[in-house]
């Protein structure tokens, strides 16, 4: 059973005055933020409302103690409630896209349509801790730009691009560095952001479901492919080719039209 679900905190794009498509949630990754999100956000905004999430414990949503995915649902679920009369359309890349699926299983009435980005219904391997160790050895007290912090993560982040996308979170206030991201709960709860809850997997979502996934990206093996169907009957399962993980990043006007002709088909 998930906790009370968190406030959480978002930009909202109103969409055109008429002929408006089903509002749209779009919910971030791991590390991520709303912001990451802004320039597509505007392109899906020119047929319809569009909501950028901040999910709980990163960006300025409010920090949590659990990061459970039924909880992440949850807060999904509520931010929709909250902010659309009727059912809404759901876009999540990653974690986000488990939290959306997470949605979709919990109160299917609630999810018109899903759109999950090169992740699927499966545990994973991998781990991000690394990640937050590298951020947590930054000594904020000798920054006063940004751009100090970026050689402190080089040896654990070599990939400069990743050490970019990371450094988003850190913010300089009245000269004092600090993270938008609650690293000491990541590190504590790695291990849920990398499982999925086996009471999902027991759980059907009948609704249209997309999920697109990076063709140079190992997070949609075709193995996964029978967990996807299992659990999502009516699921597409689209790739975009030469893509990686960070599809929409890499490839966004692929990726923004591929999003943009399945919700048209779907409204």
């Amino acid at each position: 059973m998930a906790g009370p679900a968190v406030k959480l905190t978002a930009e909202e794009l109103p969409g055109p005055e008429s002929a408006a498509g089903r509002p749209l949630l779009i919910a971030h990754g791991l590390f991520g933020s709303g912001r990451n999100w802004s320039t597509l956000a505007r392109k899906f905004a020119a047929e319809r409302p569009v909501s950028t999430i901040d999910m709980r414990n990163h960006g300025a949503s409010p920090w949590a103690d659990v990061m459970g995915y039924e909880e992440m649902g949850a807060d999904l679920l509520a931010s929709a409630k909250d902010r659309h009369a009727e059912p809404v359309a759901v876009l999540g890349h990653s974690m986000g896209g488990k939290a959306a699926m997470a949605a979709a299983l919990t109160k299917p009435e609630a999810v018109a349509a899903l759109i999950v980005a090169d992740i699927a219904p499966v545990p994973y391997q991998h781990s991000h801790a690394s990640f937050v160790d590298a951020m947590r050895s930054v000594d904020l007290n000798a920054i006063s730009r940004r751009s100090q912090a970026d050689p402190m993560l080089a040896e654990a982040i070599p990939e400069a691009p990743l050490r970019a996308f990371i450094l988003q979170n850190l913010v300089i206030e009245d000269g004092r560095a600090s993270w938008r991201l609650n690293l000491d709960v990541l590190a504590s709860e790695m291990t849920k952001l990398l499982d999925w809850p086996a009471e999902l997997s027991t759980r059907r979502y009948d609704g249209p479901t997309l999920f697109l996934h990076g063709g140079a990206s190992d997070y949609v093996s075709e193995a996964a492919h029978s967990s996807i169907r299992a659990t999502f009957p009516n699921a597409e399962i689209q790739s975009l080719p030469g893509a990686g993980h960070w599809l929409h990043a890499e490839q966004p006007a692929a990726f923004s039209e591929a999003v943009a002709q399945w919700l048209r088909r779907m409204d």
